[in-house]
């Protein structure tokens, strides 16, 4: 029983952690900041507004000995949801094991073999939908493939890969994709590991049974209940097929789940708790499919960072199910359901279909760098999209049955959800730098740190496996960004495919038309008569009109910005997006090159406060006066009042989900900057 936590500093999350342990919670898993998790040090240019606010900075090994303070490693289980840079928070884990471990007077190394955990580190769903990928898929396969040869044989307790469908869904994947994307990702990571020979093949069976998989549960029950059995039943095929596992144990399929954070809404977030029960359900109900370990959501993740009183509602939601129910005391209650039979045997049929497509691709990775991976999620995504706002798929709360009565839990906004201390990244980039100036004022230490690079950089250019120049690195006082700047040197950056330019043209939702007692809203704004909007007022400024969709810092979820970009374009703009990953002073150059008439951000990890506004400091110094900006995502009632304040046009969050709407209010900015009457209706 978990719950996903890590805010502000390393010394901030340790008190949360020992406190949810002290309330029942049975192991950790920690939430990393964005600037840890694309291996950026606090005081780098994109790190600005990123420190802190989605998860817990660790720069060095002495942030991750505060993170661990009075926790015994060897006794815990810490899964660690970090990709890129997996192998150096694995590396820093270890070392303050060892530290831990002299400390006690223990022998280190039979420590290291008792910590037991999890390193995410699945990087395909980086590039398709979470966006914290910082190499290539060969260069990222490779650190993968040394992490899982290092830890069978030195650690293993440990989980070098856990595979994750949870963001593909997300992202728009069908249960089918969730199926197929990931178990090709599987087999991607096993055939490396065959590959590269670090492994002998009578150890295969060990690697296969320290895979695990991460999973999304969504409100669909018995889909979301089938697709799991699904995915029992093929992880089992594939490597006893293909892999010639025998052990049946080692073949189990394990997997954790976090559940569906996407269907969570800002509308009625009081219904988000029946949601997350309900969800919860599809994946303990099933024995012979049930999760190792469950991490709910908090009810509030839609309006903001959650407190930690909604944690613990989270948590004791699985220990009610867990400690007053019979749920867990029966053999497998759908066994010999036709119903259920039936429905897993079709997504097997649908799964195994698609993962034949990308093996005629040449694989997992092919698919990523060919683009199909990303733009049949963005296709997929689109399309779930406009059967919500068709009414198709109904959202109670949010396109049905939006009567309500004023609620207690969201009575004062402001309160509803935690705020993070401000000051946090001031003292996180103070720190980062004293702790570099301290360690080169120490010849020793310097000479230490410095030679650790240079055998980081000589392993990476050769097929050493790097996770022993990775721990040299970590004891020697190295930090997360000179760690992840000597593999770009090596390896190189690489930017992902967005998916947009080839997703199909949507015909978007027509005007609803039904009964008054069905509850669904009838939603204003065909597509049609958008593009007419957006036609007439370029007609009226002589030209087509340009919507530059920026994401600024380091946010990677880039779902949102994908689907305002294709409705963009399925309405008439002309699109710039660019991507993930830009700093403000780019975006502001992308908008006066490309002589735009409106920028549109999207943040989701509540560093709008501080890049907002350089973007519009930012247009004002290049002289762009005529341009609105309108910003979407997680932001709370008093940070969007506070962006009006500052000169930003419109901003739009979960609970403006019908994109059609949001590109006529988009038409409404630019015909008011531009100084042209009102939009007729």
């Amino acid at each position: 029983m978990r719950t996903y936590a890590g805010h502000s500093s390393a010394a901030a999350s340790n008190a949360l952690y020992r406190t949810n342990l002290a309330k029942g919670q049975t192991g950790l898993s920690v939430a990393f900041d964005l600037p840890t998790q694309t291996g950026h040090d606090p005081d780098h240019v994109l790190a600005r507004g990123e420190v802190g606010k989605v998860g817990v900075p660790v720069s060095h090994v002495g942030d991750m000995r505060a993170l661990f303070d009075g926790i015994p490693l060897a006794e815990m289980n810490t899964s660690m949801t970090i990709n890129a840079t997996a192998m150096w928070l694995l590396a820093l884990y270890d070392a303050v094991a060892e530290e831990q471990a002299e400390a006690a007077g223990a022998d280190p190394l039979e420590t290291r073999r008792r910590l037991a955990g999890t390193t995410q580190n699945d990087i395909v769903k980086e590039y398709l939908s979470r966006g914290t990928h910082v190499f290539g898929p060969g260069p990222s396969l490779r650190l993968i493939t040394d992490m899982i040869a290092f830890t069978v044989t030195e650690i293993p307790r440990w989980n070098p890969i856990n595979i994750c469908s949870y963001h593909l869904q997300e992202a728009g994947a069908t249960p089918v994709q969730e199926l197929a994307y990931s178990l090709s990702t599987a087999t991607a990571v096993l055939d490396a590991v065959v590959a590269a020979g670090q492994v002998p093949q009578e150890s295969l069976g060990d690697v296969v049974g320290r895979i695990s998989f991460f999973a999304n549960a969504g409100v669909r029950f018995v889909e979301e209940m089938c697709k799991m059995r699904a995915f029992v039943q093929l992880w089992d095929e594939l490597t006893q097929e293909r892999y010639g596992v025998q052990d049946p144990k080692q073949r189990r399929f394990r997997y954790g789940v976090q559940v569906n954070s996407l269907g969570l809404t800002e509308a009625q977030p009081e219904n988000n708790v029946q949601r997350i029960v309900l969800e919860m359900l599809a994946v303990t109900l099933s024995k012979d499919a049930r999760a190792r370990a469950v991490q709910l959501p908090a009810w509030n993740e839609a309006l903001g960072l959650p407190r930690p009183w909604d944690q613990q509602w989270s948590l004791r939601i699985q220990q009610v199910l867990a400690y007053e129910s019979d749920l867990l005391e029966h053999e497998d209650i759908f066994a010999g359901s036709t119903v259920v039979e039936a429905r897993v045997a079709e997504l097997v049929a649908g799964a195994k279909e698609e993962m034949a497509r990308i093996e005629a691709m040449g694989g997992v990775i092919e698919a990523v760098e060919s683009g199909y991976l990303k733009s049949a999620l963005v296709a997929s995504h689109a399309e779930r999209r406009r059967r919500i706002e068709a009414g198709v798929d109904k959202v109670v709360g949010v396109n049905c049955f939006q009567g309500t009565e004023p609620s207690p839990l969201t009575a004062d906004l402001d309160t509803a959800i935690h705020v993070a201390d401000p000051d946090v990244e001031e003292r996180a980039v103070e720190a980062v730098r004293r702790w570099r100036d301290e360690r080169d004022a120490d010849p020793d230490r310097r000479a230490a740190a410095r030679d650790a690079l240079e055998r980081l950089r000589t392993d990476a250019a050769s097929t050493t496996n790097l996770m022993a120049a990775s721990i040299e690195c970590a004891r020697a006082g190295v930090t997360t960004g000179e760690w992840t700047d000597a593999l770009r040197e090596v390896f190189g950056e690489y930017r992902a495919h967005t998916g947009v330019s080839s997703a199909p043209v949507a015909g978007g939702p027509d005007r609803m038309s039904t009964a008054e007692d069905s509850g669904v809203t009838d939603w204003r704004g065909e597509l049609a008569d958008v593009r007419d909007a957006v036609r007439r007022t370029g007609d009226e400024l002589g030209t087509h009109l340009r919507f530059l969709v920026g994401k600024p810092g380091l946010d990677g979820h880039s779902n949102g910005a994908e689907q305002v970009a294709v409705r963009a374009r399925d309405a008439g703009f002309e699109v710039v997006y660019q991507g993930i990953r830009l700093t403000p002073e780019q975006i502001v150059a992308a908008a006066v090159a490309e002589d735009v008439h409106v920028v549109g951000l999207s943040i989701l990890s509540g560093s709008h406060m501080s890049l907002v506004p350089e973007v519009l400091t930012g247009l004002r110094e290049a002289g762009v006066t005529d341009v609105p900006v309108v910003v979407g995502g997680i932001i709370p009632d008093a940070d969007a009042r506070r962006l009006r304040e500052l000169g930003v046009a419109a901003t739009f969050t979960p609970r403006d989900f019908g994109l059609n709407d949001i590109m006529v209010q988009v038409v409404d900015v630019i015909r008011e900057a531009r100084g042209l009457a009102a939009r007729l209706e």
